[in-house]
């Protein structure tokens, strides 16, 4: 049987910056359960840009609050979280990029 071995990610979220900070962490969490609901290790969770203005709207909102959670975990577990991350309306955007 062969295992497949724990990679590095990086997951990028864009939360509304007019939500409440408790509805924005709400969400931040959310995020962080999807990754550790598809066997994900959750390494860092941290807030790295808040209130920054869009170039264009998103979802018609002007300005979001980035969030990056690093984590670990298997190749294959990659395509159950951003399908549940589609599912969550109050994530404008999200990016998971494999860094290790």
């Amino acid at each position: 049987m062969k295992t497949e071995t724990l990679r590095k990610y990086e997951l990028m979220i864009v939360v509304d910056a007019k939500l409440a900070n408790e509805e924005r962490e709400t969400v931040r969490r959310e995020a962080t359960e999807i990754v550790t609901k598809a066997d994900g290790k959750v390494l860092n969770s941290q807030v790295w840009l808040e209130k920054q203005k869009f170039s264009f709207s998103i979802k018609k909102c002007a300005e979001g609050t980035y969030y990056l959670i690093n984590f670990e975990g298997e190749g294959a577990a990659i395509a159950p979280i951003r399908s549940n991350l589609k599912l969550n309306e109050r994530i404008l955007r999200f990016v998971v990029t494999k860094i290790g």
